[in-house]
């Protein structure tokens, strides 16, 4: 049976069918808003998976390219792997659902979204969200949901939820947010320097919209909502937890208080391998189950230890205060061949970040969902290998950890950046975690503005980035700021917030908890804001503005319009012109249908030389001009002179000299350098020059 329902607000509508498509998942339906159609599809396994302590849940985003009428680019003509708008997508589906699922189901469970068309104004991320969250909710899967999706942008003032191509390119804000109907689980946004109030004021507006899709679905679910099945889960023996929490307790809190991170694990896992002894008996062979459970107990020891120390009693594992912020330092000009660098550390996280320019040709294209060919000027890469956590780590392309805490960052500086038109340059940033300890991507955006403007990048503004994070037991409640791992990983809060001295450009929230009300939020902003000014100061106190002057190992970049006319001109007969110009100075040169041409040189000189060429070629001969030329042909009536770049024109034979001539050979030869004045330029373009109008009478 094909079941459809149909949402409209005042902000937003789409359409949902049930029971077409895919009809062996446990739950799938097509979710359609304007021509944006997605298939999402909910499976689970039977039975849970075994020797595992945590959620196997993965998600996937499926760009279809035939969703757009296009082919997908390159020799293979097949979709590869997945995108990063599809992987930064997938984890936004991931982050709000995750949490609502019942704590020990251990099935491996597959939300899979596939764009089957796709228009520029309506996103399929947030479809695919609402989607994932519908599929869950009217399956037999156990999750505790419903949640929504929507998009937030600011124009003139107002909210605009779910904004089109044409409103998101004015917006000052682009918001995406996923909740429940009583909390907001998740916050991704970028923006232009927005107040903390206009901040917060986006993520109330849009949860109200959540608020009204939420009980939408829950209609959807009262009538086609399969009943959920049951798993068992046996929580942990209430006596063995009290005899671990009598006997160890204390010293587990004590080991818990070393502000040393890797000295603080070894302590813990030397305290918990004492637990685990006493209960080994080597000679039950049902000893092992034991042990199983009292390692959970012990897990769920340290969790309720380091949540009660910092919740009821306000310390924490660092012993710093809730609002302090560990020690920091900033450097540029680390590293002698790139062209800026910056090194940021944080307490036990340290970042190095590396600036790379280049010219227009070095943009990123990317193959993705837009009708048009869409292409990057500024690029910020994150890396975090495994020596910077102690660990030994495999090296592999980059993970959606890595890709989003990339883009993260990228979207931290985009809105300081200075316009292509006034600085034509395309930027790699490179984030290299060498130690971490909590909040490396809030690292990489201070690392970044560092190295931008060491190598002599003119952003507008420096910016910084914190985390902030918050443990609720009850009615006790600590909001933190610059939390550590043990914090994070423990936590009911990760808010990452980066901005300049005047307001936010970034923000990332989790949150795995209900009760977060618009005071804990105003809250977090407002400690947030302070921490940020005050590692402003630290960043500024390493380089007070960007350099006056490229680094001499940057590439230099020289541009000129040209008559759109003249582009074949410049690049001349099956590319000769403009390839003799790349070989004779070395330079790369990049040509716009508009006329726009770009020089991208190693150095000042061969930049200049080559720009001095181009000009020559397009340069329109004026009368009265003098030029050194070469004779390349004679004819009876007289010499043809090329001159300047590429120019060819005639001095008549009653042009050569004051007196009579009767041969042009008694004047000139071929291969001979004369000086010439133009004439005139005749309404063909022919050009007639002069020898004589340069002589001095005799």
């Amino acid at each position: 049976m094909v079941n459809t329902f149909k949402y409209k607000s005042d902000h937003n509508q789409f359409d949902i069918e049930v029971g077409k498509l895919a009809k062996q998942a446990n739950a799938a339906l097509t979710l359609r808003s304007g021509d944006t159609m997605v298939l999402v599809t909910a499976v689970a396994s039977d039975k849970p998976r075994e020797g595992i302590d945590f959620f196997p849940l993965s998600v996937e985003v499926q760009e279809k390219m035939y969703a757009v009428g296009r082919i997908p680019g390159g020799y293979v003509k097949r979709e590869g792997k997945p995108t990063d708008e599809a992987t930064l997508t997938a984890r936004m589906i991931d982050r709000p659902i995750r949490p609502l699922f019942p704590e020990g189901y251990n099935n491996d469970v597959q939300i899979v979204a596939t764009v089957l068309s796709a228009d520029e104004d309506h996103e399929y991320g947030i479809l695919s969200t609402i989607g994932a969250s519908i599929a869950l909710s009217i399956s037999d899967i156990p999750f505790m949901g419903p949640i929504a999706g929507v998009e937030v942008g600011y124009i003139d003032g107002k909210y605009i939820i779910n904004p089109n191509k044409e409103q998101r390119k004015k917006s000052k804000l682009a918001l995406t947010l996923a909740g429940t109907e009583e909390a907001i689980m998740m916050v991704e946004a970028g923006a232009q320097e927005l107040t903390e109030e206009e901040m917060l004021e986006a993520i109330l507006f849009g949860h109200e919209e959540i608020k009204n899709i939420c009980r939408f679905i829950d209609t959807v679910v009262a009538e086609i909502g399969k009943e959920k099945k049951e798993f068992e889960y046996e929580d942990v023996d209430p006596q063995l937890y009290s005899d671990i929490e009598i006997e160890f307790g204390s010293r587990i809190k004590e080991a818990l208080k070393n502000a040393d991170k890797a000295s603080r694990e070894d302590d813990v896992n030397v305290l918990k391998e004492e637990v685990l002894e006493k209960y080994t008996d080597e000679e039950d062979e049902d000893n092992e189950d034991l042990l199983k459970e009292v390692s959970r107990i012990f897990n769920q020891l340290e969790k309720t230890i380091v949540r009660r120390l910092i919740s009821v009693d306000k310390i924490r594992p660092d012993g710093r205060k809730l609002t302090e912020i560990r020690p920091l330092s900033a450097e540029v000009a680390l590293v002698p061949k790139v062209h800026g660098s910056g090194l940021f550390t944080r307490g036990q996280t340290q970042v190095l970040n590396i600036a790379t320019l280049a010219g227009p040709s070095e943009k990123e294209y990317i193959d993705g969902m837009t009708e048009e060919e869409v292409t990057k000027r500024y690029m910020h890469h994150y890396n975090f290998p495994g020596y910077s956590v102690g660990e030994i780590g495999r090296f592999r392309s980059a993970g959606r950890r890595e890709i989003g805490h990339g883009r993260l960052a990228e979207r931290a500086l985009e809105p300081v950046l200075p316009a292509e038109e006034d600085f034509p340059y395309v930027m790699r940033l490179v984030s290299e975690v060498l130690e971490s300890n909590g909040s490396s991507s809030m690292a990489s955006v201070c690392g970044s503005t560092l190295s931008l403007m060491d190598a002599g990048v003119p952003i507008k503004a420096p910016v910084a980035g914190i985390a902030m994070g918050l443990i609720k037991e009850g009615a006790d409640l600590s909001i933190l700021t610059d939390i550590q791992g043990l914090e994070d990983h423990l936590g009911d809060m990760d808010f990452k917030v980066a901005g300049t001295k005047d307001g936010i450009t970034a923000l990332q929230m989790d949150i795995k908890i209900d009760g977060i009300d618009r005071s804990v939020l105003t809250q977090a902003l407002d400690d947030a804001k302070v921490a940020r000014l005050k590692i402003l100061d630290v960043i500024l106190g390493a380089i007070a503005e960007p350099r006056k002057e490229l680094s001499p190992n940057a590439p230099r970049i020289f541009s000129v319009k040209v008559d759109p006319k003249k582009v074949g001109e410049v690049i001349g007969s099956g590319g000769k012109t403009i390839n003799k110009i790349i070989e004779e100075t070395g330079v790369k040169i990049d040509i716009e249908d508009d006329g726009l041409v770009t020089i991208t040189a190693p150095d000042g000189p061969s930049g200049e030389r080559a720009l001095e060429i181009i000009n020559g070629i397009v340069e329109e001969p004026e009368k009265g001009d003098v030029y050194l030329g070469k004779v390349v042909k004679i004819t009876n009536f007289g010499a043809f002179v090329e001159f300047g770049y590429n120019k060819e024109g005639l001095v008549h034979i009653s042009k050569l000299d004051h007196k009579r001539v009767e041969k042009v050979e008694d004047v000139v030869k071929e291969g001979d350098e004369i000086m010439v004045k133009v004439l005139e330029v005749d309404d063909k373009g022919r050009i007639n020059l002069s020898r004589k109008d340069l002589l001095e009478r005799e």
